[in-house]
């Protein structure tokens, strides 16, 4: 008879023996270790629930090898910031997952739990499959990029990505210290708003009241007819439940952003990577182009991108305190694309990662083809509460309106 204590890990086991071999979305799993910390796990909001743990993030005693042959057999000797805390909750690391290399744009070998000749984004797809596919209900993973936001989409599961700095990075390897942020993936909002509130402290608030702006990012990307009829609906039934509606304006200055971030990135990436940039043999060529694209980036550019981003985060954080709660907008430009030689664009979470906003992912849409479609709420980094709760709304929302079209 298995022991209450570890029932929810043997059974995360089992589910992972059945769907790995077609998922691939583990590189390590470390049963054992998990078992016994099952056993000993503190009384705690979280006591006892299995966890995965994208490859970049530290676990005291397994290897952290993001996904590069340049980290293989690299020993963590300190759990990450992120994973003390999910332990002191009672949390149970099962394993590492899988991510593109040094959270960048190379695939791993992972696939889309509702499709496997489709991609599940990057670079945090190891855990998003993971917890797509039932293995865990909870799972770390980051976002420099779009690298959480876009996957939680692509598989249908909740995402949160935490304000700049509200989180250490301590125990994570970053590609962009001014962009890199961690966060979260569940099965759903609830689950996911129970996640960080055993991190942090952090409560759903209520979410009465709220003022809604409604961006449907065609201006960055070309957007699928289905992703946009999702947010047109979803707008719809928000306005219908009593929220407040309206266009996000121009005069946020998005292209410009997105472009902005890359800049930043690139640059800082260059310096980051910079011992690993001396073995070129060893670097996909995605990022050996980043990396040179920032060694060749003057720094009165790098400088000039801070500032855009610091005239601009003064602009959101006055427009979502005075006109707005939150801004919804699509998660990726449409469904997870077929292949799995590239994870798709981030470039509609460009603009909020530069400016270090949170981020959470509602699932609950699917195109005609039964493939998830995420939609984004970005909110102010002062009321993580609220954004959580008006998330927790709207998913339910999108059950009540139904999800598929």
């Amino acid at each position: 008879m298995t022991p209450v204590r570890t029932a929810a890990v043997e059974e995360a086991l089992r589910r992972l023996e059945t769907t790995e071999p077609e998922l691939r979305a583990w590189v390590r799993v470390d049963a054992d270790g998990a078992r016994a910390q099952a056993e000993r796990a503190p009384a705690g909001p979280l006591s006892g629930v299995p966890f995965g743990v994208k490859d970049i993030i530290d676990v005291a005693g397994l290897p952290t090898e993001c996904g590069s042959p340049l980290r293989r057999g690299r020993i963590a000797e300190a759990d990450a910031w992120l994973v003390d805390r999910l332990r002191a909750a009672g949390a149970v690391p099962l394993g590492k997952t899988v991510t593109t290399e040094f959270a960048y744009f190379q695939p791993g070998p992972t696939r889309n739990p509702h499709n496997p000749a489709h991609t599940p984004g990057g670079s945090s797809s190891g855990s998003a499959a993971a917890v797509a596919a039932g293995v865990v209900p909870l799972a770390l993973g980051s976002q420099t990029a779009g690298s959480l936001t876009r996957p939680a989409s692509f598989c249908g599961v909740a995402g949160y990505v935490a304000p700049a700095g509200a989180w250490p990075t301590t125990g994570i390897t970053g590609l962009s210290p001014t962009l890199d942020a961690p966060g979260l993936l569940a099965a759903d909002v609830a689950s996911l708003a129970a996640a960080v509130e055993a991190v942090d402290g952090t409560r759903a608030e209520g979410a009465q009241s709220m003022r809604v702006l409604l961006w449907p990012g065609t201006e960055l990307a070309d957007i699928d007819p289905a992703m946009l009829d999702a947010l047109e609906r979803t707008g719809a039934a928000l306005a219908a439940a009593g929220a407040e509606t309206a266009a996000l304006g121009e005069s946020t200055r998005t292209t410009e952003l997105a472009e902005t971030h890359a800049t930043v990135m690139a640059y800082e990436a260059a310096r980051a990577l910079a011992a690993e940039a001396r073995h070129p043999e060893s670097l996909s060529a995605h990022l050996d182009e980043l990396l040179a694209r920032g060694r060749s980036t003057p720094t009165a550019d790098y400088e000039a991108a801070l500032a855009v981003r610091d005239s601009a985060r003064v602009r959101i954080l006055e427009v979502l305190q005075d006109e707005a709660d939150v801004i919804l907008g699509p998660a990726a430009p449409g469904p997870a694309p077929h292949g799995l030689g590239a994870t798709g664009t981030p470039v509609l979470s460009r603009p909020w990662q530069l400016l270090g906003l949170p981020v959470v992912t509602v699932p609950g849409h699917r195109d005609a083809h039964g493939m998830p479609l995420g939609l984004q709420l970005v909110g102010h980094p002062d009321r993580v509460g609220r954004l959580l709760a008006i998330a927790r709304h709207t998913e339910t929302l999108v059950r009540d309106i139904g999800g598929s079209h």
